[in-house]
């Protein structure tokens, strides 16, 4: 079997890597215990940043070991009230990772706290805040302008003022209109 120049001088980081650990006491491969990150709804799961102020979210575990179950608890801070508000258990695939489905939770201030069942991640924790903006009832925008789609206005909205305006634009453009009329070449 023949080895490339690329693959001899990886293997060469490798070494050096490994005997530099051993020299200095320092372990050649560190414990990853993995992360939680907290996601905005619609935030790709490949994307490690963490977002403080979400409205609907989903968790996303990475970094642990194949089959590693997480369970995850969601607590009022304050000056949010209410204790555990929400907890559950994730299994990580093999490929170190794993999310939740999207969770809710009214406006407020909420710690995340998780733990995996060998004790790695014992107490990490993040906080973050839920600001969903304001619904009205319906969801949807509330009344429309006085006059409606077309309509003749109400009789708050037509005011003696408009009718006296409306009156004299009529009359200014009747006199406009016939002065014109009565020359042929406009002056």
């Amino acid at each position: 079997m023949t080895t490339t120049a690329r693959q001899r001088r990886a293997a060469a980081v490798a070494a050096l890597t490994l005997a530099g650990c051993a020299l200095t006491g320092t372990p050649a491969v560190a414990a990853t215990n993995g992360d939680v990150k907290i996601h905005a709804q619609y935030e790709p799961t490949a994307e490690q940043d963490n977002d403080p102020h979400v409205c609907r979210f989903y968790l996303d575990a990475f970094n642990f070991d194949a089959g590693e179950e997480v369970h995850w608890t969601i607590a009022a801070q304050p000056p949010s009230t209410g204790g555990t508000v929400k907890e559950g258990d994730l299994t990580v695939t093999a490929a170190g990772g794993g999310s939740t489905e999207v969770i809710s939770l009214p406006n407020g201030h909420y710690k995340l706290t998780w733990a995996t069942g060998d004790g790695d991640g014992q107490n990490r924790n993040k906080v973050f805040w839920v600001e969903c903006p304001p619904r009205g009832p319906h969801g949807g925008p509330h009344g429309g302008p006085p006059a409606g789609g077309g309509g003749i206005a109400r009789d708050q909205a037509f005011a003696p003022v408009a009718g006296a305006a409306a009156v004299g634009m009529a009359a200014v453009g009747g006199v406009v209109w016939f002065r014109l009329r009565r020359r042929p070449h406009g002056a």
